[in-house]
């Protein structure tokens, strides 16, 4: 199946994000090749190098960014690993970074990877093949409070306690093993169009999260680009729900912060450092052309801020 995935955003993420010729620029997730190729375009001489942990997204990005030439650097790797691969180059700081989280459309398009419940296929879910989780395996092994955690936590899901109970119960009969089982069993319990999403969107964006450790990778992703920025560097993160949008507005705010001791204290005790300067104050969202020309960009929000010189004295 040929790799199609549309980055959201683009030109945002180069108005903000502003490469300039000769940097030194690393994209984390770098999928189909879609942002990485606009931004070596945008800035001449620019070098990059891209991470995924998606085989197949690595191999379109090879073939997208080809006429780069040696511009580029591609590896297979979690973007939380960023500074590891970058020393390994000789990069010691970078000028950019950009986070694109989330699932792609190939991925969700593709029924054998499992991560769309519109199509029946098998309960994977694992964005990195090489892991022994999948989500089957974690329907069918994790207790069932695990479960209505992750369901509550992940999938926002009011009715997390009835899905995981239900969870439990389906597997003593048979182990979960198809998308269209579990698509079946959380439209019946949790409902169908009543809230912002149904009930198997919940429940398989709370799998997927789960299977693949996103917000903790997401955590660690956003120390590692901070410490990896130069001064003057920028770091854009596109997300595309809430969690992941409060994770990164919460890391931001706090980098920003000049203070962050408990309220009531006479004075400052916590020596804080400010490191970062918040670009976006608010995310920037899809104008109203891409849009129209990519309703995937809908839920996506761009946030940027750009790393500080260090305190003198």
């Amino acid at each position: 199946m040929t790799f199609q995935h549309e980055p959201v955003l683009v030109e945002p993420v180069l108005e903000l994000l502003q490469p300039r010729p000769g940097g030194h620029y690393l994209d984390g997730t770098v999928g189909g090749g879609g942002h990485a190729a606009a931004l070596l375009t945008a800035a001449p001489d620019a070098h990059l190098l891209g991470l995924d942990q998606d085989d197949e997204a690595l191999a379109a990005a090879a073939a997208r960014l080809a006429p780069f030439g040696d511009r580029v650097t591609l590896r297979r790797a979690r973007y939380s690993t960023m500074a590891e691969v970058a020393h390994q180059l000789g990069w010691n700081q970078v000028d950019g970074i950009l986070l694109d989280i989330g699932v792609s459309s190939h991925q969700i398009n593709t029924p054998i990877r499992g991560f769309a419940h519109r199509f029946d296929g098998p309960l994977d879910m694992r964005m990195d093949r090489r892991q022994s989780l999948t989500a089957s395996g974690l329907l069918n092994h994790t207790s069932e409070e695990e479960l209505a955690r992750i369901f509550r936590d992940y999938g926002e899901e009011p009715r997390a306690r009835a899905l995981a109970h239900a969870v439990a119960v389906r597997r003593r009969e048979a182990p979960w093993e198809r998308t269209g089982e579990l698509a079946e069993l959380a439209a019946a319990v949790c409902g169908g169009h009543q809230r912002s999403l149904p009930g198997a969107t919940r429940a398989f964006q709370a799998l997927r999260i789960a299977v693949n450790d996103e917000l903790g990778e997401l955590e660690r992703g956003l120390r590692a680009a901070h410490d990896l920025l130069a001064p003057g560097g920028r770091l854009a993160v596109i997300s595309f729900h809430s969690l992941e949008d409060r994770l990164v507005k919460n890391f931001f705010r706090d980098a920003a912060a000049a203070c962050l001791c408990p309220p009531g204290l006479p004075e400052c005790r916590c020596g804080k450092v400010v490191t970062l300067h918040v670009v976006t104050r608010k995310p920037i969202f899809a104008r109203p052309a891409e849009l129209a020309a990519n309703p995937r960009s809908a839920p996506a929000r761009l946030r940027v801020a750009e790393r500080l010189p260090p305190r003198k004295g």
